[in-house]
This record gives structure tokens, sequence and C-alpha cells, in this order.
């Protein structure tokens, strides 16, 4: 029964999505605009780096070429979660407020897989190309290590990191439901992940507690980035950050669901 399930969502995944292609299709200048302005301003990030380090030669002991490896690889699970569930901004910022969540709540489908289905973002792929450029340079420069036991980690990482950020987001898009628009309240939270593209050493106690326990992206970025540049890691953080995904994916999903279940239509 659960098999057949997975599989009539597949194809239902595919038939949305080639739909939204050929909306893209008629706007092709539009999306390389996007893809240009997202991979326009991941430079501008590296390029500060640069300048950092141009007047500060080591930031608590990490070099810059360690410091572009964590940069690259917190751009890659934030691209995927970019790239695929992007449309769930709008429940915080439209949907609940507009009563354009009825059509939603009237189809025979889970409604956040409706939700995440229905558009793709293309602009992510400027953040992943960065990132996976970025990695790839210090995989080349000998900066990570590669052995088998880390490669299949950093895929489980990656995975696991996306899985964060999406759960955050549904989180705090899911408040609308109460709220009406909750997309201030998201865009704080979701901001707070370019804390994590830095040592978490640098910030306050209090900002380090934030972004590890409570808005948990630093086990998206620095502290997974950090297990693959240092020999003699332990994997637990891996593991942790596999438990926080799960645990926060079910939180978000429970708290999605209870909103679907107060929400009101703004009536016409």
């Amino acid at each position: 029964m659960m098999r057949m399930k997975c599989r009539r969502y597949l194809r239902l995944y595919r038939v949305i999505i080639s739909q939204f292609f050929k909306i893209i299709l008629q706007s092709r200048v539009d999306f390389f605009m996007g893809l240009f302005g997202f991979f326009f301003s991941q430079i501008l990030g590296i390029a500060f780096l640069y300048l950092v380090f141009e007047q500060i030669p080591s930031l608590q002991g990490w070099t810059l070429d360690q410091l572009i490896f964590i940069y690259g690889f917190a751009q890659i699970p934030r691209g995927i979660d970019h790239l695929f569930t992007d449309n769930i901004w709008m429940v915080a910022w439209r949907f609940v407020v507009n009563g354009e969540f009825d059509r939603y709540m009237l189809r025979p489908m889970n409604i956040l897989f409706q939700i995440i289905s229905e558009k793709l973002q293309p602009d992510a792929l400027g953040e992943l190309l960065v990132g996976i450029l970025l990695v790839t340079r210090s995989m080349i420069k000998g900066i990570v290590i590669t052995d088998a036991l880390h490669t299949v980690l950093f895929f489980v990482s990656i995975l696991a990191g996306a899985l964060i950020y999406t759960s955050i987001k549904t989180f705090f898009a899911a408040l609308a439901f109460w709220l009406k628009v909750s997309g201030p309240f998201l865009q704080v939270a979701y901001e707070t992940a370019n804390f994590a593209k830095y040592p978490t050493e640098i910030y306050a106690k209090g900002i380090r507690f934030m972004i590890t326990w409570v808005i948990p992206f630093a086990f998206v970025a620095y502290l997974p980035a950090s297990f693959f540049l240092k020999a003699g890691g332990s994997p637990v953080v891996i593991g942790m950050e596999c438990g926080i995904a799960a645990v926060f994916c079910c939180i978000a999903y429970f708290v999605f669901e209870r909103g679907t279940h107060v929400y009101e239509s703004a009536g016409n």
C-alpha cells in the first residue's frame, strides 16, 4: 500500500513539475536573469572572505581555504532546499491571508506535497553551482578528507542539511495559519543561516546557542564541514545532524498539519 502511494506521488510530481517547466520556457530571460543574480550574490560573499583575510590572516585558527570550503559546503543544502521547496514561502506571505490556500484543501492529495511540487526555483542553481565549485576546489587542493567513509557521510550530511532548512522554513511558514502573515518571522529565522557559514567560535555565547540548538543552522554548515576538514574527527556530529533533521521535520510537519485544521478562508 505504501509503495503504491509513493509511486502515485512520484508520478504526480513529474506531471506537476512538467507543467511548471512549460511556464518557465515562456520566460527564458527571467530565468537567466535570476540565475545570474544568485550566482553574482554568491561571488560577492566569497569576495567578502578574501577582503577579511587581507586584514586577518587567520580567523580563530581557520585558514582562508578552509573557510571557503565551509562557505561552499553551506551553499549546497541551502541550494537544494531553495530549488525544491521555495514555494513554502508563499504560505508565509500570501496563500493564507489571501485565501489562496483554499485550492490545496479541495484536492485529494497531501497538502504540503501540493505546495512543494507546484514550483521549482531555478534561481537556486546559482547557489548550487557556487557550492559545488568551491567544494570541488577544496577536494582538488587536498583541503578536505576524501576517503570512502567521508564520501558517504558527505552526501548524508547534505541531505540532512537540506531537510533542516526545509523543516525550519515549514515551521515558520505554518505560523501564518494563526498569524495570517508569518513572512517577517520566517525571513529573520532563515537569514540566521548566514551566521553558520563561519566558525561559531567567533560569536558570543548567545548567538552560538541560538544557531546550534534553537535554529540549528550550525548543523547544516560549520559543524559538519569542520568534520570533513579535520583528521580524527568524530562522525557523531553527522549522526547528530541527522537526528536534528528528523526531530525538526516531525515538529514542522505536526505544526503545519495543526495549522491546516484551524485555517479559515479569507472569503471574497
